[in-house]
């Protein structure tokens, strides 16, 4: 009831604080014209904030994890003066996340103003010590010892005190730059006592004693690594009447060359910008060297209180305690605090699980904590196959499998059944796939039965169920089981397993048939091997005719396209043929009548033959593109206006230029830039205003055509190798509407494998990729949408070659954490009426080129032919027929890890071909 009132009256007072200055209420004149204006506004504010606050509390029932809506409404509580709601709001956020200092402070003085009676101290006492569980801060623990020295005249009161000054340097005492505080604090307290004392033949033994402890903590602190160590030797010294003695004398000098080593770790945090992860990683490396404990379990916990949101982080830490310190509740403490900062991160509940069983923690608890994993929020289907793994991992080893039966075996079953189903109905909603394609947690299950129940019939029951969710098609899902039933069936399952494994299996048959074969020669029957025979050669005769008539398929297809490359080869070539009759002979007079003028004019204004992909704004084809060792002109296209003459002219001298060999000892200082604009005029005074902001340019050679147009590319060379790799900082820049691709000059023939792409093609947990944006959506209005849920770093907005939009965009987030939560949110949200799709950053791998095989495509290989300035035609063909060329499929990680191909072409690597002559060649080049 005391509380309650307490609560009542600074409700009231704050609403006092609130009302106007000139209210009636308050005491004060009546209001004029303009203080009812402000008051109108004051209102018009305070509802807004309630119906904020609404909004908010109305979120959080929705989604209770959303830390930053946590945050927005403990602000508007406390700015509204609402503590009881406040008080309510901070509770629930502490019972999901850790809280930040700055959290906790203002939160220990608020209820510190509050608290008058001594039973309302003991909440604050037991709001500190969770205060202190969340992070080792020294500002709390400081807050904390004073606050205690408060409650000094209570029974018992100077032993509290002294216990949680102890306990804070324990706790934070080692803090090379704060840790010196709290040393002075405690010294102030004792200091105090020991002036309190009346000095008579009564307390003399008192007074000796409370001077002992000051010494005790002059010399503890002596002979630790502090800043400011000397003004604390100074005081020292005058402080004590007697000398100090040597051995304290040696421990402070040892500690000042420990702080010179420290130093300048802690100097590079003092410098360094958030999140200063590589220099706590430097410092950590560095006390791991000395190998003190106490040092590195500190420096771990400064480089958590910054960095809360790394799960990195939390890993090593949580190693290290489980691997060197072993202490129950320190080790349990880390592992909470990193789930609860981190919740999405599967490992950290896997850690944590498998500590809480190493330190033998109650089963309930354990339990209790995995349905807490599950509801965590995790990002990835395969993350709950990890933990539900996990868990059963956990529950296998309870079991005591020489007894028949047991109430563990009967929840080890149950919970394999529920995983299978959680998988199934959970997982596969939310995500469209399962996480678990090859069924693991099954055949662990009827691992389980077989090996260790001896129950083969639950076994079997369960591989046939694995193999109607699409296994049965893949060779290694037969031979796992053909492997159970070898170890702890019998033959005749081993030969029925065998013999549906020919009929199913699609990617390699034929280890299946040899399989089955080498059973019945080791233990079949005579009819037993008849029949086994028959059953592979009719299933290789299938499986080889299949893939004939695939073969087939493909070269009618490969004959098709090389029909339709002939046909526009003639095309082009008649088309040519026909401009070149047009145009007049070099010699003839022309007319200069109008008809005469007006036809040159027509002429000139045709598009070349060759056909630009993007109606001529200079996206590169094949036969387009000069090799990068090629020749360049060296002047602009010619102005529309110039006369017919001048332009034959200007053409002609272009080509007349001598042809200037790119020098490829200059790559490190030259780079290459290409998609831009063929319409670009004078390209070399464009591209010299635009790279100059660079370093000083040597030269741009821009490349021509032969008919003298700008053909989208050139080189741009530096003076120095720092302008050359700046420059690269360009990529992307829109340059008359289209992005300008600026890459490294490297020369390919010496360098074949060397790639270009500034973006990662891995996943990226705090990266996110949207889709079905309108074309119309600016990065600004994006980040707009975005910000709302987090601090974002980048947006990068999607569009083609020719600098177009094309709906996609990667929005980059501070952490996982921002990024996990704006999944949820902005998923499926309408962007000026346009549904988008939000997902974590994770693109499909690039499919890579087949490399073949040595001896066996080397007696097939084409040489590598020399081409002309001109480069290699798109319709030139290879003189090796594609039926042959196309033997290999490109090789594709199958999910359940075994390689196949595609079921398109061959469901099985090709056999080695036959080595063939010339002679052979020319058969089929001449066969129709």
């Amino acid at each position: 009831m005391a509380a309650a009132g307490a609560e009542a009256a600074a409700v009231a007072a704050e609403e006092e604080k609130r009302l106007p200055e000139g209210d009636p209420e308050s005491g004060g004149d009546s209001e004029d014209e303009g203080d009812s204006d402000s008051s109108g506004d004051g209102e018009d504010e305070e509802k807004e904030n309630e119906a904020e606050i609404q909004r908010l509390e109305e979120q959080l029932s929705i989604n209770a994890f959303d830390y930053n809506c946590h945050l927005d409404l403990i602000k508007l509580l406390r700015q509204e003066g609402e503590l009881v709601k406040l008080r309510r709001a901070r509770q629930k956020m502490s019972e999901l996340f850790p809280l930040t200092e700055e959290i906790w402070l203002d939160w220990l003085k608020d209820e510190i103003k509050m608290a008058s009676e001594s039973s309302e101290r003991e909440k604050v006492y037991e709001l500190f010590e969770r205060a202190v569980k969340d992070y080792i801060c020294p500002e709390i623990w400081l807050e904390y010892a004073q606050y205690s020295i408060g409650g000094i005249g209570q029974e018992g009161g100077i032993e509290k005190v002294r216990s949680i000054f102890e306990r804070a340097l324990t706790a934070v005492g080692l803090h090379v730059t704060k840790g010196t505080a709290l040393w002075e604090a405690y010294r102030e307290f004792e200091n105090a006592i020991l002036e309190t004392a009346v000095p008579s033949p009564e307390q003399q033994q008192m007074l000796c004693s409370q001077l002992e402890k000051i010494h005790t903590l002059f010399r503890r602190q002596l002979g630790i690594p502090l800043l400011d160590m000397e003004a604390s030797y100074a005081e020292y010294e005058e402080w004590s009447e007697d000398p100090i003695p040597e051995t304290i004398l040696k421990n402070y000098k040892k500690a000042l060359q420990q702080l010179e080593k420290c130093k300048p770790y802690e100097e590079a945090l003092l410098g360094a910008e958030t999140p200063k992860l590589a220099e706590y990683q430097a410092y950590i490396d560095f006390e791991m060297k000395a190998g003190d404990p106490a040092r590195i379990q500190l420096i771990y916990e400064r480089a958590l209180a910054e960095n809360c949101l790394v799960p990195d982080l939390w890993a090593r830490y949580n190693q290290y305690l489980d691997r060197q310190l072993k202490v129950k509740e320190l080790v349990l403490s880390a592992h909470d605090r990193a789930v609860r900062n981190c919740p999405w991160t599967v490992g950290l509940w896997i850690r944590y699980l498998l500590a809480m069983e190493r330190h033998r923690v109650d089963h309930g608890i354990i339990s209790e904590m995995f349905e807490k994993a599950l509801n965590a929020g995790f990002i990835q289907a395969t993350d709950y196959v990890e933990i539900w793994q996990a868990y059963l991992d956990y529950l296998r080893r309870r079991v005591d499998f020489t007894q028949d039966s047991s109430k563990e075996l009967e929840e080890l079953r149950s919970a394999f059944a529920r995983a299978v189903e959680y998988l199934k109905q959970e997982v596969e909603e939310r995500f469209s796939e399962s996480g678990d394609p090859s069924c693991t947690i099954m055949q662990n299950w009827a691992r389980v039965e077989a090996r260790l129940c001896n129950n083969m019939q639950k076994a079997r029951e369960l591989w046939d169920n694995i193999m109607t969710k699409g296994n049965a098609k893949y060779a290694n899902m037969w031979l796992e089981y053909y492997n159970l039933e070898r170890a702890h069936g019998d033959t005749q399952h081993c030969r029925k397993a065998l013999h549906r494994a020919v009929q199913c299996t699609s990617d390699y048959p034929e280890h299946v048939c040899e399989v089955l074969l080498t059973l019945e020669r080791i233990e079949g029957t005579l009819e037993d091997w008849d029949a086994a025979v028959q059953k592979t050669e009719n299933r290789l005769a299938r499986v080889n005719e299949q893939r004939a008539k695939a073969a087939e398929k493909e070269a009618a297809l490969a004959k098709q396209e090389e029909e339709k490359a002939e046909q526009r080869k003639q095309a082009r070539a008649e088309k040519k043929a026909s401009k070149k009759a047009k145009k007049p002979r070099i010699g003839d007079k022309r007319k200069a009548d109008d008809d005469d003028e007006g036809e040159w004019g027509q002429e000139e204004e045709e598009q070349p033959s060759k056909r630009h992909k993007g109606d001529g704004d200079g996206v590169l084809l094949e036969e387009d593109m000069e090799v990068e060792t090629g020749l360049f002109g060296r002047s602009g296209p010619e102005k529309p206006d110039r006369p017919a003459n001048q332009k034959e002219k200007a053409s002609t001298s272009r080509k007349d230029i001598p042809k200037v060999l790119h020098d490829s000892s200059k790559d490190n200082v030259t780079v290459f830039v290409s998609n831009l604009s063929y319409n670009m005029a004078d390209p070399e005074v464009k591209l010299k205003e635009l790279f100059e902001s660079c370093g000083e340019v040597a030269e741009i050679r821009p490349v021509f055509s032969n008919k003298g147009t700008f053909r989208g590319y050139c080189y741009v060379e530096f003076k120095e190798e720092k302008s050359a790799l700046q420059a690269l900082g360009l990529d992307r820049k829109v340059v008359e509407g289209r992005p300008m691709f600026v890459s490294p000059c490297v020369d390919k023939n010496k360098n074949p494998d060397f790639k270009v792409f500034r973006y990662s093609t891995t996943l990226e947990k705090h990266k996110l990729f949207i889709s079905g944006l309108p074309f119309s959506c600016t990065k600004e209005e994006l980040e707009d949408v975005c910000k709302a849920h987090g601090n974002v770093k980048d947006i990068r907005l999607v569009t083609n070659r020719a600098g177009k939009p094309k709906g996609l965009a990667y929005v980059e987030y501070e952490n996982e954490a921002q990024a996990s939560q704006a999944v949820l949110k902005m998923d499926g949200l309408t962007v000026k009426e346009h549904v988008i799709k939000v997902a974590i950053s994770n693109p499909p791998l690039r499919k890579l080129p087949d490399k073949p095989e040595a001896g066996r495509a080397s007696q097939f290989a084409v040489p590598r032919q020399i081409y002309g300035a001109r480069g290699k035609g798109r319709t030139q063909l290879s003189m090796m027929p594609r039926a042959l060329q196309r033997q290999s499929n490109p090789v594709a990680k199958a999910e359940n890890g075994m390689v196949q191909n595609s079921p398109a072409t061959s469901s099985e690597p090709p056999e080695e071909p036959k080595k063939m002559s010339n002679a052979d060649f020319a058969k089929m080049l001449l066969k129709k």
